[in-house]
């Protein structure tokens, strides 16, 4: 094979070692939402540590679309002139979204309430991905939304709101969130009663800017009307950005990684603890709260791998983190398994996160089944190939974990995929693996 890949691909080498020290960027999940309600709060707010990737880029560039002015000179620190609750302005020209879902999902929430119509759209692979479940509640609020079949764009003619009882049937943290910001603007009380507990970014976001959240008969809810406080806020690392690192040491004999100043907020940790069932070693040290988050440093490292799975009830858990967790199951040693359940919803990902991940592993050649919500793997010796990631970010970055315990050379195509969430996800691949990993 060429030592060099086609462009918008990455050539990974197997890697004899993996070691070092690693800090990720800032969480998306809270980066967007410490924007977004930044953008609402009365005064200035600074954010340290926001996301540099594509999907967190994208939410501002929409903020700024709304009259929101914001100053980013300095890459990872923003700071945020808010307009009010119910006070920015009507755009100009449609919105985009890029490929971020929660960007469309949760400013749909916010500018529902808002008297002027807003249409919000994204790339091609946003555009075909449902947003029903956002639609169906903010209808029911009584905003006016009209979209393609149930797809972006969106077109959101915003009114004067009224709070709901919101239970989805499907558990999921951005419907939820879209809900309570659209809540937050309206009249009377928003609750939302899940199947499933889901990350609470927005939870502990809305009270760091001052709003009073309740758990009531099982629910979350706010009450309408409620202002927010600009403030300063430092957004820890993304443990999902972690989970590929923490992955790399637990399938390569003899590694441990250092991943410092990450998000250990217990709705997102339960990744830790499938790392552990896998035969990982993993200790948390360091721990600390920002604005209702907890950080820490994390370490990996390399113990006795061994077959896992990951069941229903806990995938709204570790839905992002299943990429990560295939690529560790890619590296274990022959005739380890590892299944997945109850995860349909990896069909409306960026990519149908399914299909594209079977399809990559096998052209890799690794042993997977499809199944209508999920996949099982059968881990052996791979030769490597080539693995399509199809423009979905998390694919590109398992994909490349995994080909590090090729017996071979392997390219991964639709590399840049990875800017979405991890711009300089191959850099610190190829530092960590003392070149097993490149663009």
């Amino acid at each position: 094979m060429s030592s060099r890949a086609p462009a918008d691909a990455a050539l990974v080498s197997p890697a004899a070692g993996v070691a070092g020290r690693v800090r990720v960027p800032g969480d998306k999940s809270i980066s967007h939402r410490y924007a977004l309600l930044a953008a609402l709060a009365d005064g200035d707010s600074l954010i340290s540590g926001y996301s540099t990737g594509a999907d967190c880029a994208a939410t501002l560039g929409c903020l700024r679309g709304l009259g929101v002015t914001i100053d980013a000179t300095v890459p990872g620190r923003i700071r945020i002139a808010g307009r009010g609750v119910r006070g920015l302005a009507a755009p100009r020209t449609p919105l985009d979204a890029a490929n971020s879902g929660t960007t469309l999902r949760l400013l749909s929430g916010i500018v529902a309430a808002h008297p002027f119509q807003t249409v919000i759209g994204g790339d091609a692979s946003l555009n075909r991905r449902p947003m029903r479940r956002v639609i169906d509640p903010l209808t029911r609020m009584g905003a006016r939304i009209s979209s393609a079949d149930g797809r972006p764009p969106l077109a959101i003619t915003g009114a004067d709101l009224r709070g709901i009882l919101h239970e989805p049937e499907v558990p999921s943290a951005q419907v939820k969130s879209a809900v309570l910001l659209a809540g937050l603007q309206a009249a009377g009380a928003t609750r939302v009663v899940e199947p499933a507990p889901t990350r609470d970014h927005t939870e502990r976001a809305l009270a760091a800017f001052g709003v009073r959240v309740d758990r009531v008969d099982g629910g979350i809810e706010v009450q309408g009307g409620q202002r927010l406080a600009g403030c300063e806020l430092t957004v820890p690392g993304d443990v999902s950005g972690a989970a590929f690192w923490a992955a790399l040491a637990a399938g390569t004999p003899g590694a441990e990684v250092t991943i410092e100043q990450v998000g250990l907020n217990p709705t997102r940790t339960g990744v830790l603890e499938v790392l552990r069932r896998a035969g990982a070693i993993v200790t948390v040290a360091a721990e600390r709260g920002v604005a209702g988050e907890v950080a820490g440093t994390l370490h990996v490292a390399f113990g006795s791998p061994r077959s896992f799975a990951v069941t229903p009830a806990e995938v709204p858990g570790v839905i992002d983190e299943l990429p990560a967790l295939a690529a560790l199951a890619a590296m274990l040693p022959p005739g380890c398994t590892f299944s997945v359940r109850g995860a349909a919803e990896l069909r409306v990902k960026e990519s149908d996160r399914i299909s594209v991940l079977v399809a990559g592993f096998r052209a890799l050649g690794v042993a997977v089944e499809e199944f209508d919500d999920g996949f099982a793997m059968q881990a052996g010796a791979f030769g490597g190939g080539t693995a399509d990631a199809c423009g979905d970010h998390r694919l590109a970055m398992a994909f490349a974990i995994a080909a590090t315990r090729a017996t071979g050379p392997s390219v991964i195509t639709s590399a840049s995929a990875v800017d979405v969430s991890y711009p300089g996800f191959f850099a610190e691949l190829h530092r960590l693996t003392g070149g097993g990993g490149g663009r």
